[in-house]
């Protein structure tokens, strides 16, 4: 089984990848993000912790957390996004290896690629093979987080300098894919990385 690490900033165009190593390679995805919803939710196990750091406010009228209320909170404090952190990476953690464990045992062949914008620094990184750090130009960044979520400039700042810096996530990558170009370039750095073969037999057309 070959595991594969998929990080970078916001707006960084991570979902492009993991639509090409999924659709063109078979991949079996895990987001983290989906991972620390799941755990958000009224039986998940960071919910209760969470509510009782960020108080009952942040509790929609159906009992499940606000995620929009709960960023606007975090995204404004360097403080309370660390007592986040706190409370959900632990639980994070533990899911994703639980996960990995569970399709090494469906298919010992599997490719999985494990997708987080904090990546770096989790304790399920250890279990990979490579980490691919994604880099786009930030005035790009800027541009598709403004179309496709309609954020404004500042919110676009502020969730950029919570993340780590580029020269950081380009410390601990083992490879670099460069997505500031059209899709067919990033394809190609892909197919340099990955190689024909690894694609799946529906890909590769048998």
């Amino acid at each position: 089984m070959k595991i594969i690490g998929i990080t970078g900033g916001v707006g960084s165009g991570k979902s492009e990848i993991l639509n090409i190593v999924e659709n063109e390679y078979g991949a079996r995805i895990i987001i983290a993000d989906l991972v620390a919803h799941k755990l958000m939710e009224p039986d998940g196990i960071s919910y209760k912790g969470i509510v009782k750091a960020f108080g009952k406010g942040i509790v929609k009228a159906d009992g499940f957390i606000d995620r929009e209320v709960l960023g606007s909170i975090v995204f404004c404090s360097e403080r309370k996004l660390k007592i986040l952190n706190e409370i959900t990476h632990k639980n994070v953690d533990v899911e994703i290896m639980r996960q990995i464990e569970e399709i090494r045992k469906e298919d010992p062949n599997a490719l999985v690629v494990c997708e987080a914008a904090l990546l770096v620094g989790a304790q399920y990184e250890s279990l990979f093979d490579q980490l691919w750090y994604i880099y786009t130009k930030e005035e790009i960044r800027f541009r598709r987080l403004k179309a496709s979520r309609g954020y404004s400039d500042r919110k676009i700042r502020q969730m950029m300098e919570s993340q780590k810096t580029e020269e950081e996530f380009k410390a601990a990558a083992t490879h670099v894919i460069d997505n500031s170009g059209d899709l067919e370039e990033t394809r190609r750095q892909i197919r340099e990385i990955l190689g024909d073969a690894a694609q799946s037999p529906a890909a590769s057309g048998f």
